[in-house]
């Protein structure tokens, strides 16, 4: 028996995407569940593609962060509930706010070997919804109770229960292993590499004026879905400059001199869903469907935020892009000057600035900022962990295809507990 050939990797196009306006937290989508508002942009993109056949796309794969027990088949469950055919095989991943990236990069991967024609992938989460735990030392006591033999030893558990057992659990945006959170590490990243006020305010006022002008000019229209009476951006604050942030009290990075991060150049808690149509050539092809962009290459990495060098900037909590990117362009014989678009994502105004100088110090040279999240980002949009990997996808590869013929766009997000998922978007 002769040995199996190794599948020969194929082009995966990314057809198209579809998102709600992403809102603050506890506003218009306060009692909108990661799941409705997934199955919101799953149902506008099947309208929108014409998927509403049997077998129309081979899989589903998306994720959220802030996670309830009963979603515990997030990507299965929205599918039952969509307009998408019930039959369509979907699975759940998370990698912190890198999920919707991760989600594209996996069904991508199966479309490359064969193994699939077409895949949607994305992500959604919540602030609003976020779940509460049980306070542990009422869970204890519950956890007795149930295993007591008899109802006189379950009455007996429960008559230690205190009135501050009753107090849940309210998830924390800090890190496990510092119990800082994600605002407390940038800040100490953003003293480290020099990041100044200004610098952030201005960044964080250009996203807000970018993404003000590319809804004014219809760029969103085939790409955001209304819901709940929302249209755009409920974060979106078109006349935004550096000298109205300049007046807003920092927020991070109180317990050091000079703190430079406030509310308006740090993304905001923010609701929402997002997904993209991947699919092979031939299959687009098929269904009368032009490919924006090609999804051409990816990489991961990881650092030491705990023990690695962090003193010396490089491996802060939101400084792995700072290291995937460089590996990355390295396998892929690319330089940053190769690039017409970066999509760098925005958590805040100063890890943006931070990893442009990291990449500028390891030799990548400097970001032309007229090529930077030219149709806004983060800031202006908000941040919905695991929905903004696939805003960023759909946005690029449209902005690739305004373009013309040939083009080729950067993807860097970063993400907690370390990560960053970094990609290669392209035209030709």
């Amino acid at each position: 028996m002769s040995p199996l050939k190794p599948p020969v990797a194929r082009r995966v196009a990314v057809v198209a995407g579809a998102r709600v306006p992403f809102a603050r937290s506890d506003g218009p989508y306060a009692t909108a569940s990661n799941r409705q508002m997934l199955t919101a942009v799953l149902d506008g993109l099947v309208e929108r593609c014409g998927l509403e056949g049997p077998g129309a796309v081979g899989e589903f794969v998306a994720g959220a962060v802030l996670k309830h027990s009963r979603d515990f088949s997030l990507a299965r469950e929205t599918v039952l509930g969509s307009k998408l055919d019930a039959r369509t095989p979907a699975y759940d991943i998370q990698q912190a706010c890198g999920t919707g990236l991760q989600a594209v990069i996996a069904a991508a991967n199966k479309i490359a070997l064969g193994q699939t024609e077409s895949a949607i992938a994305g992500g959604a989460d919540t602030a609003s919804d976020a779940p509460l735990g049980v306070n542990d030392h009422l869970r204890r006591i519950l956890l007795e109770a149930r295993r007591a033999k008899s109802p006189l030893g379950r009455v007996k558990a429960l008559t230690r229960v205190r009135p501050s057992h009753l107090v849940p659990d309210i998830p924390r945006n800090a890190e496990p292993r510092t119990g800082l959170s994600m605002g407390e590490h940038a800040a100490v990243t953003a003293r480290l590499w020099g990041i100044t006020r200004e610098a952030q305010d201005e960044l964080a006022a250009l996203s807000h004026r970018r993404l003000a002008a590319a809804y004014e000019r219809g760029f969103f229209q085939d790409l955001v879905v209304p819901f709940r009476g929302l249209a755009r951006d409920q974060n979106l604050r078109p006349g935004s400059t550096a000298e109205k942030l300049a007046t807003l009290k920092p927020v991070f990075g109180l317990d050091a001199p000079d703190p430079t991060m406030t509310a308006g150049n740090s993304t905001p808690l923010t609701d929402g869903a997002a997904v993209v149509l991947l699919a092979s050539e031939e299959w687009a092809e098929a269904r009368g469907l032009e490919p924006l962009a090609y999804l051409t290459t990816y990489e991961t990495a990881a650092v030491d935020f705990v023990g690695g060098d962090v003193v010396g900037g490089e491996d802060g909590l939101l400084m792995a892009p700072a290291h995937a990117v460089p590996r990355m362009l390295e396998r892929a014989g690319l330089g940053l000057a190769d690039f017409d678009l970066l999509e760098v994502h925005e958590a805040f105004a100063s890890q943006v600035l931070a990893t442009l100088a990291a990449w500028e110090k390891r030799g990548l040279g400097t970001v032309d900022r007229a090529r930077l999240n030219v149709a806004g980002s983060s800031l202006a949009t908000g941040h919905p962990f695991a929905a903004t990997g696939a805003r960023i996808v759909a946005t690029l590869a449209k902005l690739l295809a305004e373009r013309g013929s040939t083009g080729r766009g950067l993807i860097s997000v970063c993400a907690a507990g370390g990560q960053g998922v970094t990609a290669v978007l392209e035209r030709h």
